[in-house]
């Protein structure tokens, strides 16, 4: 496989599925791990995350954005690691603000289309939520149908 092959083939594994887990670094240094859900949008190169605002993992990435992002493939062989700096929205304030969009578009490529629009606004902005972007700046691990010798 050559390394664009691989590349690609490690980024399509992000779109694969909507699971994984969030690496920040605790203020010690030491990584904290967040089970998370995420959309993959790859003209981006970006991970979308929906966060709240008091959790470690979004005080973390205040402090120091670099962090991680781990999948694996149904089979639990194949994996990725996404490396990248994570930028944070601004907080939910407004049912119709920036956020919020985005949120609802989150939403919608992640689980598709929600029961309650109003009530998931709503919701939003009494969360406290924010969107994480992590942008992609290097990938690695095993992809799918890699000799695991």
């Amino acid at each position: 496989m050559t390394q664009d092959a691989t590349q690609n083939a490690l980024l399509g594994l992000l779109s694969e599925g909507h699971g994984g887990v969030l690496v920040t670094l605790k203020r010690d240094g030491r990584p904290q791990l967040s089970n998370v859900s995420h959309a993959y949008y790859p003209d981006e190169r970006i991970i979308r995350v929906s966060v709240t605002d008091d959790r470690a993992k979004t005080r973390n990435l205040r402090r120091d954005p670099r962090a991680s992002y781990h999948v694996t493939a149904a089979d639990r062989w194949a994996y990725t690691v996404a490396e990248g700096t994570a930028e944070l929205t601004p907080v939910a304030r407004d049912p119709y603000d920036e956020t919020v969009e985005e949120l609802v578009r989150l939403y919608r490529d992640v689980l598709g289309e929600h029961p309650d629009w109003n009530d998931f606004r709503a919701a939003m902005v009494r969360d406290r939520r924010v969107v994480l972007r992590l942008k992609v700046e290097r990938a690695y691990g095993i992809p799918a149908g890699a000799n695991r010798g």
